[in-house]
């Protein structure tokens, strides 16, 4: 990917030892992970000792009181080289910041530090079996008894469901005021009655460990609420638009990826005696999907840019994630296209960019509901 004006050259250093810890730690092991639909617990600790978890978080947990671009860099790496499925963004981009902005000096003290380091994994139960986009319908209720709370229901879909060591639990503490009720609570993994269920297969991510979970009685101490009580959809709503450019950032280093496999492609392959590269369709095409991703990556970066000044509201945070991932879907579909026959067997990576996209458009809100959204905001 060529040099950005949003980074600098600090950030292009950071670039290069990212990239080759992606390469060494995690290319050799993608087809692995892929085949046991996990990432090797011990990734996350190789994570940690090369710098690369929670970037962000200040030195005192551990971490270098970076600004959000050495996340966006992290991503665009490890999608660009393919470079294994665990949900490192899920960890750093979304996870810490709910801990770090809204929650006790405790809470800080307890999980920051070993986030960055990689001991501990963590993840966030919003969606629900019968509740996606919606979150102001989550059923999973947390009900005060004494000094805690008894957390009850289930959650599916959870990005590190497997390897996560705790669980920011999306759940109603009033469920008479709908998303007015709605709390954020801290679950440990080894909590009585927390129950992980199966890894969930799915059509591309293979290597994502994604999962169902279950809370059945389950018993944390009320210290374990981040921030207020029944302030929880407010705390979502602030996130929700790094969340969502996260997505878009991710989006746009997986169609240039797809974009420079296939320009080296059409080179090689040959029709009616001549490189595919030479037909005027392909060239037009390639002219189309080169002249979006530039466009993309231009808005991406003037998202970042306003972002990291904390200017980015929710409808940019919309924006961004709807407009990449929608380009993405249209430029890898397109790829797959140029590879003909080859493009839909799985020895070939565009095939892998093809499914593993697909839900760049589902999940962080879907596409539909970013433009409702967007929409109310005109």
């Amino acid at each position: 990917m060529a040099k950005r004006a949003v980074y600098d050259e600090e950030h292009h250093i950071f670039r290069d030892s990212v990239r080759k810890f992606f390469v060494n730690e995690a290319v050799p092991h993608a087809e692995k992970w892929s085949k046991n639909g996990i990432v090797d617990r011990e990734f996350w600790n190789k994570a940690g000792e090369a710098g690369i978890l929670c970037p962000g978080l200040p030195e005192e947990y551990g971490g270098i009181g970076a600004d959000y671009r050495m996340n966006c860099i992290i991503n665009e790496e490890q999608i660009y080289n393919r470079a294994g499925g665990a949900a490192l963004a899920v960890h750093s981009d979304i996870v810490a910041p709910y801990l770090l902005h809204y929650g006790t000096e405790e809470i800080k003290s307890k999980f920051l530090p070993k986030m960055v380091t990689g001991e501990m994994v963590g993840a966030i139960a919003m969606t629900e079996p019968g509740t996606g986009s919606d979150l102001q319908s989550v059923r999973t209720t947390a009900v005060k008894d004494g000094d805690e709370y008894v957390i009850n229901g289930s959650k599916t879909f959870i990005s590190n469901g497997q390897n996560c060591d705790f669980v920011i639990v999306v759940a109603k503490t009033d469920p008479s005021e709908g998303a007015k009720g709605t709390s954020l609570i801290i679950v440990e993994a080894d909590r009585a009655g927390f129950q992980r269920g199966r890894n969930l297969e799915k059509i591309g991510q293979h290597s994502s460990d994604t999962s169902e979970l279950f809370f059945d009685n389950v018993r944390v101490p009320q210290e374990n609420l981040i921030g207020h009580e029944n302030a929880g959809f407010m705390y979502l709503m602030k996130e929700l638009p790094q969340e969502r450019l996260s997505i878009g950032i991710i989006a746009m280093a997986g169609a240039q990826r797809a974009f420079d496999i296939t320009n080296q492609y059409i080179k090689e392959r040959k029709a009616f005696g001549r490189p595919i590269a030479n037909f005027q369709n392909t060239r037009f095409k390639m002219a189309e999907m080169k002249t979006e991703i530039e466009v993309g990556w231009a808005f991406v970066d003037q998202c970042l840019s306003r972002h990291i000044k904390g200017e980015l509201d929710a409808v940019g945070g919309a924006m961004s994630k709807l407009w990449c991932s929608e380009m993405q879907g249209r430029v890898v579909d397109q790829c797959l296209q140029f590879h003909g026959g080859y493009g839909f067997m799985a020895e070939y990576e565009i095939s892998h960019h093809y499914t593993d996209s697909r839900v760049q458009r589902i999940y962080g809100g879907t596409s539909e509901i970013m433009k409702e959204l967007i929409g109310r905001s005109l």
